[in-house]
């Protein structure tokens, strides 16, 4: 990949933005401005889901409301 860019979150941001971009996949019709910020989402949610392990986890609603929490 050309000029590649590392970011650092924790895995509470981590999680609130892995939910994002599900809830965002989810809709019907979301906003994008353009093609390529579908895509880089769709990008962002395929990363996230090779790293973490809490959004398959029977207790992810309760992680996930922590993380929140954590991060606002």
């Amino acid at each position: 990949m050309e000029d590649a860019v590392t970011l650092s979150l924790s895995k509470n941001q981590a999680l609130v933005l892995f939910e994002w971009l599900t809830n965002l996949d989810d809709k019907d019709d979301p906003d994008y401005s353009h093609p390529s910020e579908e895509r880089v989402a769709w990008e962002l949610q395929s990363q996230l889901e090779k790293i973490l392990t809490e959004p398959f986890d029977a207790e992810y609603p309760a992680l996930l409301s922590a993380a929140r929490t954590e991060v606002a």
